[in-house]
C-alpha cells in the first residue's frame, strides 16, 4: 500500500469522492500544512494556523497509481480557485498536494503540466 495527502476543499467531500475510487483502500480526514501542533476545529477556522483540511489517501499501486490518483485529484475539484472551493472560502480550503516521499513532487509536477490544458485559468497549488 501507498499514500497520497491532497487538499481540495472540505476534507469530507474529497474523502467521499475518493472512497468510491477503485484500488483506495482507505482515506483518512485531518489538517495538515500549518505551524500549530494538533490545531482544533475552532482554530483551524480563525486562519491563523497555516492549516488545510486535507485527506491522506491509502492506496494499491496495483491497482491505481499515484499518477492517476493525482488525476482524479485534478477531476475532482477546481485547482485553479485560491483559498477556497464551492462555498467553501478561506486558506483552509485551498487546494494543495502535500508531499510523503522524494518521488512525489516530480510525479505531481508531471501531472500539473499534463491538466492545466483542461482549465482556462492557472492551477493554484499551495
Amino acid at each position: 500500500m501507498q499514500k497520497a495527502i491532497v487538499a481540495a476543499g472540505c476534507f469530507w467531500g474529497v474523502q467521499a469522492y475518493f472512497d468510491e475510487v477503485p484500488g483506495v483502500a482507505a482515506t483518512t480526514v485531518g489538517y495538515t500544512g500549518g505551524h500549530v501542533p494538533n490545531p482544533t476545529y475552532e482554530e483551524v477556522c480563525m486562519h491563523t494556523t497555516g492549516h488545510a483540511e486535507a485527506t491522506e489517501i491509502t492506496f494499491d499501486p496495483a491497482v491505481i497509481s499515484y499518477d492517476d490518483i493525482l488525476r482524479q485529484f485534478f477531476r475532482m475539484h477546481d485547482p485553479t480557485k485560491v483559498d477556497g472551493q464551492g462555498p467553501d472560502i478561506g486558506d483552509n480550503y485551498r487546494s494543495a498536494i502535500f508531499y510523503l516521499n522524494e518521488d512525489q513532487p516530480k510525479t505531481a509536477d508531471e501531472i500539473i503540466k499534463e491538466s492545466q490544458p483542461h482549465f482556462k485559468k492557472p492551477i493554484a497549488l499551495f
